[in-house]
């Protein structure tokens, strides 16, 4: 019944919530947890109690890997919790409904609770743990509710206390003096106004061209970034129709799924990025071996090296949704990291009659930029995991939210770098990760020489927006000072002196 009702909530849902509630509806099924907890109920434990007990056995395990399984605890607690009150005949778990509009603070919150909060009554998020890239926050922003993660001090602030949360700062103000917090929320609502009255293109203003799109995970997604004035879409997850199943999907069923966010854009641009699991999101169908750093192990482009049919068949159901189509899908992989890599994988795309490219994402794709560039057609950023693996910090870690930043100098290094590739080369370098969310920085992205910015359909008029305020010149003298700056908060402050 957990995993039934965790799946009907990815139905129902779409972007990054659809994929994580969908994910916990397999954690539910697990046969690894399942029977752990079998195996405590022989010895004559409870069910309930046995639940617990392995739910903690998992989460020693996922805590000491570290990484992106280090954030899956919160989700395995998560689905335990619903598990246990399912067996006690208990209410489900979640976060109860104010009777007024609040800021909700927490210790932590599950993805799955946060997917499920009215952005009408929960108007502020702030939590002690996570981090910038991580599925809550990441969950938040498409909600269109101001988050800030790894808060200090939200212990000791009390029920009622007003707060100032500046999602765009990333700052949690406590009794803040009233005549900043209404200048604050003024400035909001002005920007707020002037994002809701930009309806594209995405340009300079003095006319420079820079693609904004959305990135989405399902043809519901697709259908709602048509509400917005996303020019296509950037970046289609498309791991969804894999998660929580048994076996493979088809060939016809995948086909069926992709066709639903072509669909939504016919005519216009529409980048589908092939499977990424392993790590965090393992396949039930795929032999995933017991990894000792799964971050670092066998996810993205590197299963096929396991089993190439899952690739290709995967290839086939893209070709098959885009028969008949004037404009042909670009299609990218996932944790490509050498050059043959990316050779090869183009070759099988090329094939089916699709535009190749694909993820940088790994250092070293970024230091080889100019001669990936060379096999495919496009690239585009991935800055979430390119930030992680530039500082060799995990992303989901509190204490190392400073390191992940997508404005430290190092990973901008590495954006440029490849940026400069693809002018070189006359090809576009499009920016996917949630850096391209932030308006600020998608200026700086543009004057590095980005030439498409894709983000949560949420994120998208504000972007456009504040791109449509500066010039082309503006944006780099930006970037030329972001990339002399020493640390991220004296990137962001050269970039503010310039471009605000």
């Amino acid at each position: 019944m957990v995993a039934q009702r965790l799946r009907d909530r990815s139905g129902a849902a779409s972007g990054a919530a659809a994929e994580v509630l969908a994910a916990n509806a397999a954690m539910a099924t697990d046969r690894g947890w399942l029977g752990a907890a079998e195996k405590q109920i022989a010895t004559g434990m409870a069910a309930p109690a046995a639940a617990a007990a392995a739910t903690e056995q998992f989460a020693a395990m996922f805590t000491k890997l570290g990484g992106v399984m280090a954030e899956r605890v919160t989700d395995l607690r998560d689905v335990c919790d619903r598990v246990v009150a399912e067996l006690l005949g208990l209410p489900e778990p979640g976060v109860p409904t104010p009777d007024r509009p609040s800021i909700l603070i927490a210790r932590d919150l599950a993805p799955a609770d946060t997917a499920g909060l009215d952005p009408a009554s929960i108007v502020g998020l702030a939590t002690s743990l996570g981090g910038a890239t991580s599925h809550t926050a990441i969950i938040a922003r498409q909600l269109g509710i101001p988050c800030v993660v790894a808060v200090t001090g939200l212990d000791d602030v009390a029920a009622g206390t007003e707060l100032l949360v500046d999602g765009a700062a990333g700052t949690v103000t406590v009794d803040p003096d009233p005549a900043v917090a209404r200048a604050a929320v003024a400035g909001y609502r002005a920007t707020a106004a002037r994002n809701a009255s930009w309806t594209g293109p995405g340009a300079t203003s003095d006319g420079h061209r820079v693609d904004i799109l959305a990135n989405v995970q399902d043809g519901a997604g697709a259908r709602a970034a048509t509400q917005t004035p996303a020019a296509g879409i950037g970046l289609f997850r498309t791991e969804l129709c894999f998660l929580d199943r048994d076996s493979e999907p088809s060939v016809p069923e995948q086909a069926g799924i992709y066709r639903e966010v072509l669909d939504a854009y016919p005519t216009a641009k529409v980048v589908i990025r092939t499977l990424d699991a392993g790590s965090d999101k393992p396949l039930r169908f795929a032999d995933h071996p017991e990894e000792a750093n799964p971050a670092l192990g066998v996810r993205g482009i590197r299963i096929t090296a396991r089993d190439s049919g899952i690739l290709d068949r995967q290839l086939d159901a893209i070709a098959a949704a885009a028969a008949g189509r004037d404009t042909p899908p670009m299609v990218m992989a996932p944790m490509i990291a050498t050059v043959g890599e990316a050779r090869s994988f183009a070759g099988k795309v090329r094939d089916r009659g699709l535009v190749a490219g694909v993820m940088i994402e790994v250092p070293a794709a970024a230091l080889l930029a100019e001669a990936i560039l060379a096999e495919v057609d496009f690239v585009s950023i991935g800055t979430n995991d390119l930030a992680q693996y530039t500082m060799a910090a995990d992303r989901m870690s509190p204490d190392l939210a400073a390191l992940t930043d997508p404005w430290q100098p190092a990973v901008l290094t590495l954006v440029a770098r490849t940026a400069a590739a693809g002018r070189r080369a006359g090809k576009p370098v499009g920016v996917c990760g949630e850096a391209a969310a932030d308006p600020l920085l998608a200026c700086v992205l543009t004057g590095l020489g980005v030439t498409s910015l894709s983000a949560a359909a949420p994120a998208v008029a504000g972007v456009g927006a504040q791109l449509s305020t500066v010039t082309l010149a503006d944006c780099e003298a930006a970037a030329a000072a972001v990339l002399e700056a020493t640390d991220p908060e004296d990137a962001r402050a050269r970039a503010r002196r310039i471009l605000h």
